[in-house]
């Protein structure tokens, strides 16, 4: 049987972490492996009760790992997981966010195809999470485009299905500190030639909280990745 480890970053998010278990935690019941599979969500130092939430959640859940690690932004938190879920087998990783605008009944599809693509990830067709997120998702279409001449539907979704023995050929790729890994792990695929699989997604608006990303910093990302893209390019070709 086939283990599945859903793989969720979270900071800062007491007042959805314990939605997000409950939403997520069944797919794992289901898929679950033969008692291998996993929900690990991975708290990113948060400053509030998000990781005593977990811990206390866990106890009656025993395909649930909550981690906890220093603070190293959201692509740093998902290479966490990323690597956490290889050492310990898991057959197919699949990676979402801890803010509730992912639907867990949305899955199985993208399940249905594991064994046919590298990657079944998600396309958000009609976001609903503001239009500032729209203009970057786009503006990060183009600049991968400039950058490494390929084009991807929607390289940054969290909501992503992958093989593992594909992961394990590229991950070391990444930089540990690199803050959009998942963008650059789109990327390496596509350059790569691995199959890949885009299926629409529903993309709700945050469900309960405050983003800890803001305009501001989005530029500054932004920024920082034209840089690093130049640098990540040669690695790949």
């Amino acid at each position: 049987m086939d283990s599945l480890y859903i793989v969720i970053p979270a900071y800062n998010e007491q007042d959805n972490i314990e939605q997000v278990i409950k939403d997520w935690y069944p797919v794992v019941e289901k898929h679950n492996g033969g008692g291998k599979s996993r929900l690990v969500i991975i708290d990113d130092g948060s400053r509030d009760s998000t990781y005593d939430k977990m811990k206390e959640y866990a106890r009656t859940r025993p395909l649930f790992m909550p981690l906890t690690k220093p603070n190293g932004g959201h692509g740093a938190t998902v290479l966490y997981g990323y690597h956490y879920a290889l050492v310990h087998g898991a057959d197919y990783v699949f990676q979402t966010d801890s803010d509730g605008q992912t639907l867990p009944e949305e899955f199985e599809p993208f399940w249905k195809l594991r064994d046919q693509y590298d990657m079944v990830i998600g396309w958000r067709k009609n976001r609903q999470d503001g239009f500032s997120r729209i203009v970057v998702t786009k503006t990060l279409k183009l600049v991968i485009r400039l950058c490494f001449r390929v084009s991807l539907t929607d390289a940054n979704t969290p909501y992503r299905l992958m093989r593992t023995d594909t992961l394990k050929k590229y991950i070391s790729l990444i930089p540990v500190d690199f803050n959009l890994s998942n963008v650059f792990l789109s990327v390496i695929y596509k350059k790569k030639n691995c199959k890949i699989k885009y299926l629409p997604i529903t993309f709700r608006p945050r469900q309960g909280g405050v983003n800890s990303i803001n305009m501001k910093k989005i530029f500054a990302i932004g920024r920082k990745a034209l840089k690093d893209f130049s640098r990540l390019n040669k690695i790949i070709n």
